[in-house]
């Protein structure tokens, strides 16, 4: 574990964007919201149309790999609505946190308030839950034990069959005022998930096994590789400035994950939704230690830094 540096500058840090540029950046828009999830929806509709053509042919790799890709992805519609940045009305972001968070296996309750721990304490390793629950890898055995997902669905099972019970499991970084949602959103989860299997099964189809649990399966690793990318090798720090990574990366990219590749303007101002980000990236760029071009760059850096 890591020595936790302390710099002091946060406050100044949050002074670089003029306070008149931060009151618009925070507006929040329930139409670009739509927007992007009416688009999402309708590529999760056509590729789950591709998988479907696709079976008992080779084209089936492909298929689901894309996907794959897009289920994924809505890990970004996950992160946006539990800050409450998808949309200006409130519910629409429950809403959609839950069935994004659904989507890949998450109890959208439980995240909001891990992913709220780990802004509190970015890259303190004794205190940022992300630290806690998953291994920053120092070798080659632990940086493909992380990319293959195992530790993730591990981890998610503990989440579906404990979480609705009223259980904790070894969770120790989630404030108390927030365990009654994470247990009643557990349930609604739970609710879920046997529905879909009773469902398919009454019907005799295998619909939902093709078109979203495989290809959520194929696409895991890839988003395990996407999100090393925000932290891995910057500073155990509170310095804004370093300890998160922007990496640009394409515009298909940055659609797909709700601008969520600017991630540390993100972490300097949570509070900006997905649309006003890349104005943010205008205003801090000068200032950002760690700004890669490319998810493949970031990736050649982890691997050369490994044992």
């Amino acid at each position: 574990m890591g020595t936790y540096t302390i710099t002091g500058q946060r406050a100044r840090q949050m002074r670089v964007v003029p306070a008149e540029v931060l009151k618009r950046l925070y507006a929040r828009d329930d139409a670009k919201g739509l927007v992007q999830t009416a688009a999402h929806l309708a590529l999760l509709v056509a590729g789950g149309w591709l998988v479907l053509r696709a079976v008992g042919t080779w084209w089936i790799v492909p298929a689901l790999l894309l996907q794959g890709i897009l289920v994924n992805a809505l890990f970004g519609a996950l992160h946006e609505a539990v800050h409450y940045g998808a949309f200006k009305t409130r519910w629409m972001n429950d809403v959609l946190a839950f069935f994004s968070g659904a989507a890949i296996l998450n109890n959208a309750g439980f995240y909001r308030h891990y992913h709220y721990a780990h802004h509190r304490y970015t890259q303190d390793p004794a205190r940022d839950p992300e630290l806690i629950s998953a291994v920053v890898p120092k070798t080659w055995g632990q940086y493909l034990f992380r990319v293959s997902a195992i530790p993730f669905l591990l981890i998610r099972m503990r989440d579906l069959f404990l979480f609705p019970f009223g259980r904790r499991g070894n969770v120790d970084y989630i404030h108390e005022a927030g365990w009654p949602e994470v247990h009643r959103w557990g349930r609604w989860l739970l609710a879920l998930y046997a529905a879909l299997i009773v469902g398919s099964v009454v019907l005799g189809t295998t619909v939902v096994l093709w078109v979203w649990f495989l290809p959520l399966l194929v696409g895991l690793p890839l988003l395990r590789l996407y999100l090393l990318c925000e932290h891995t090798l910057c500073p155990e720090s509170d310095d804004g400035f370093a300890n998160t990574r922007t990496t640009l990366s394409n515009p298909v990219v940055r659609f797909l994950m709700w601008n969520l590749p600017y991630h540390a303007e993100h972490h300097l101002f949570p509070n900006i939704p997905f649309h006003q980000l890349p104005e943010a990236h205008l205003h801090l760029r000068p200032h950002l230690k760690y700004v890669a071009r490319s998810y493949t760059q970031v990736q050649r850096e982890i691997i050369r830094s490994l044992a």
